[in-house]
């Protein structure tokens, strides 16, 4: 199936021939922050690409809140310069959709989209509907899609977790869904509209698999992601430790049900990390005062495959499609032989001080977990192999 050209160790190349190891299509993430330029100490693009590599991933899409933003071509292009300088994986950046992230004005979109996949302002929702109208007839002129942070800062009253149980019962300040699904609302209408190529980042509650699910059946032009906490953890898993905190937040129990179900008919097309990886000092906090993000490009794999295959929720094929076959499909980046190797009889436990990525906090410290990554190959060469 992969063109192997790359000179594995025999003892792989063995594991791989008695079925001791299993070989995949590398991984396609297509919500990353690699934080550089701007913020290398919480993490680089060289630090961010061999966390990825590690995870199976061979690709990723890095999103726009940076210093400075990706909103002209000679800002995109610092970016640039670094990926090709010394990421270990093919990296794909997103431009932002307004200067500077502002959502006040477009960023030079039509200069920028010869180097780019699609245009998301990641971090930040539009608020002004009229502007995001204005984005999508743009990004349907160029043939680029619109990945959106849907958020109503309206709604969100000082929030930082999800309103519900447990913000209610250790008095903490909540964040309504409504707060997410209210714009996916508004923008599935403007993309109906304008027929724009529209892409919903981490969505989190039921009504947005809901309103997606109808726009597709309504032939709007729209995919969605979600990310392995959202399935796998829920508002009954919250503990006082900044590393639960994220944006959006970990919702209900009948939330996650509802994540689970629309993955299993298709409403929701793959699995994203939103790997976003912050200081220790800044994930110290606290739920209320820590850095909202969490890492995740490590542990994605074993995390799904232990929480979701092995509990029969879906086939393994599906969890492929969901973390390789589909993100390409939808975003056009290419596989070549690119191809990750795992051991899905090996345990694991999660511990955050050994990860590649400068990150560390993770909800899923201490978890046991099925799966370990062999190696990965990027462009016939090997971009990680595990030390056996």
């Amino acid at each position: 199936m992969f063109n192997v050209k790359c000179n594995l160790p025999k003892k792989i190349i063995e594991g791989c021939l008695t079925n001791k190891y299993t070989i995949f299509p590398a991984f396609c993430d297509v919500h990353v922050h690699f934080r550089e330029p701007g913020f290398s100490y919480k993490e680089t693009i060289k630090s961010g690409s061999r966390a990825a590599a590690r995870g199976g991933y061979s690709a990723v899409c890095t999103m726009p809140n940076l210093n400075p933003v990706p909103d002209t071509l000679e800002h995109l292009n610092e970016q640039i310069k670094i990926i090709e300088k010394d990421s270990v994986i093919n990296i794909y950046p997103f431009a932002s959709i307004t200067i500077n992230q502002d959502g006040k004005e477009l960023s030079d979109m039509r200069e920028m989209a010869g180097k780019i996949l699609g245009f998301s302002d990641d971090g930040k929702g539009i608020q002004d509907e009229e502007l995001m109208k204005k984005a999508m007839k743009r990004a349907k002129s160029l043939g680029k899609i619109i990945a959106a942070h849907c958020e109503d800062n309206s709604l969100l009253n000082g929030g930082y977790i999800h309103e519900g149980v447990y913000a209610n019962k250790h008095n903490h300040k909540g964040i309504c869904s409504e707060s997410e699904w209210k714009v996916i609302e508004r923008d599935l209408r403007l993309a109906k509209e304008t027929g724009c190529a529209y892409h919903v980042c981490h969505i989190s509650c039921k009504e947005s698999v809901e309103l997606i699910g109808k726009a597709k059946e309504d032939g709007i032009d729209v995919t969605c992601e979600t990310a392995p906490h959202y399935l796998v953890l829920d508002e009954n898993d919250l503990e006082e430790d900044g590393r639960f905190k994220m944006n959006p937040p970990l919702r209900s129990r009948e939330d996650r049900l509802a994540l689970i179900k629309g993955v299993q008919n298709g409403t929701i097309d793959m699995i994203a990390t939103d790997h976003a990886p912050h200081s220790i000092e800044e994930k110290s906090k606290g739920l209320e005062e820590s850095a909202f993000g969490i890492v995740g490009i490590e542990t994605a794999f074993p995390v799904l495959y232990t929480k979701l295959v092995k509990e029969n929720l879906i086939s393994l094929e599906k969890l492929i499609e969901l973390m390789a076959i589909n993100p390409r499909k939808r975003f056009g980046i290419p596989l070549g032989d690119d191809f990750t190797i795992w051991d899905l009889n090996e345990g694991i436990v999660v511990n955050s001080e050994d990860f590649l990525s400068k990150g560390k906090a993770t909800p899923f410290e201490g978890m046991k977990l099925m799966g370990k990554c062999i190696a990965t190959i990027c462009n016939n060469k090997i971009i990680y192999i595990d030390e056996i």
